[in-house]
């Protein structure tokens, strides 16, 4: 929950390949006070079966910069081993391209920012959701 001195933040997953929320993620939280201050990790969650992390830790006062990253390795590996038998998945390279996905925004305090990772193998968009 954002105050009038800190910002808080929440995020979910959706796996476009497949059109359902990401289960199992994990998700680590870090915060700066500054540009060119040194990252604070504050702590992690993993995604839900909604692909909603619903505790992630709060952000402490005077924080202006924050960094959520995906471990989505793990994610897309136990996909690949489920689907291990199907020939578009045989001899078509690393079964994940980006093995962690790292975004980085500001935010002002008093402010809510939800940020939703659509995800799939090969690509990834981020947006400021509500």
């Amino acid at each position: 929950m954002s105050t009038s001195t800190t910002a808080s933040v929440s995020t979910h997953i959706l796996d476009t390949s497949v059109g359902r929320p990401a289960e199992g993620v994990a998700v680590h939280l870090a915060a700066r006070a500054g540009r060119d201050a040194d990252w604070r990790a504050l702590g992690g969650s993993a995604t839900d079966a909604d692909g909603r992390c619903k505790d992630l830790p709060a952000l402490p006062e005077g924080t202006t910069h924050v960094r959520l990253d995906f471990s989505v390795e793990p994610y897309f590996h136990s996909k690949a081993d489920a689907q291990q038998d199907a020939p578009a998945n045989r001899d078509s390279g690393p079964a994940v391209f980006f093995p962690e996905v790292a975004i980085t925004f500001a935010v002002v305090p008093g402010e809510h920012y939800h940020v939703p990772l659509l995800l799939n193998p090969f690509g990834y968009s981020v947006y400021r959701g509500s």
